[in-house]
């Protein structure tokens, strides 16, 4: 179970019985293999969420309105797989009840075990690094390996990761399906994002936002960037052209010790325009 914060997201308000949307922060960083600091992410990014109206004016939706619950913070002691196991057994609570979770990481590494809990879905990722290993410093659960192990939970054909711009020569490349960012913004986002998604098998998806998939003038405040980057609007797009059919969402790899809070501001948003694009789409 997790263990309830300081600092509540903003406007959630609701119990988890009444709640749609359930919210969970990981601060777990000890796989990371450049800059640590994604621990403290849950609580930069709650933070940033004080900083917002409850209108979203856009979308004719207001939080005063959406039934939203933060169950806090999973534990942050203890190895990779263990806190795996503690990421599936609250994604599994919250899904079995019926409702839409959204993770605030922490690395990458959370985001498998979350998909598992799911069963037979799609999942996008939003990620500068294809993150395909099948195992990184002798870790099967390294943020290294995410969308490999999210490809071992559902299959083949049923993921792509969107954004690439690094991998590496000990990667299968052969089983994975990706959009580069070269090709993206050569033919741009849109044309892309369609083709890719036409490939998906199955109609719920959930989405995984690596915020290192933005491009670091955007997002400073990641542990791994690379340059030649999404821009939020791109991922604006994403949630926008999908959020009838997401499922569930995290926002993995912001490490707030690099920049000044602009990467959790953006993190927060995107929490935020999910829930207000899929609220929408729900009450039409």
């Amino acid at each position: 179970m997790p263990i309830r914060g300081m600092l509540r997201f903003a406007d959630a308000e609701a119990s988890f019985e009444d709640a749609y949307f359930v919210i969970v922060g990981v601060p777990f960083d000890k796989t990371t293999s450049f800059r640590s600091g994604t621990r403290f992410a849950p609580t930069t990014v709650r933070e940033a969420t004080q900083n917002f109206e409850k209108e979203n004016f856009e979308h004719g939706t207001t939080f005063a309105d959406i039934p939203v619950h933060d169950a806090g913070d999973l534990y942050e002691e203890g190895s990779a797989d263990e806190m795996v196991d503690s990421v599936y057994e609250e994604a599994k609570r919250i899904v079995d009840a019926k409702k839409f979770p959204l993770f605030i990481g922490g690395e990458h590494s959370v985001t498998p075990p979350i998909v598992k809990a799911f069963g037979e879905i799609s999942v996008i990722t939003i990620d500068a690094h294809l993150d395909f290993k099948d195992e990184y410093q002798g870790l099967k659960n390294s943020h290294a390996c995410a969308h490999r192990r999210i490809v071992d939970h559902i299959g083949q054909g049923n993921a792509f990761a969107f954004g690439v711009r690094s991998m590496s020569a000990d990667e299968d490349v052969s089983k994975a399906i990706y959009a580069d960012a070269f090709r993206i913004h050569e033919e741009g986002c849109e044309k892309v994002f369609e083709e890719m998604l036409s490939k998906l098998k199955r109609r719920s998806i959930y989405l995984s936002l690596d915020i290192d998939g933005i491009d670091p003038a955007y997002a400073p405040g990641t542990g791994t960037p690379e340059p030649f980057g999404l821009t939020p609007w791109d991922v604006r797009y994403i949630i926008n052209r999908i959020g009838e059919r997401l499922v569930g969402f995290d926002v993995v790899e912001i490490s707030p010790p690099y920049d000044n809070g602009n990467t959790s501001v953006l993190g927060a948003r995107m929490m935020r325009e999910v829930m207000a694009v899929k609220w929408k789409t729900m009450k039409k």
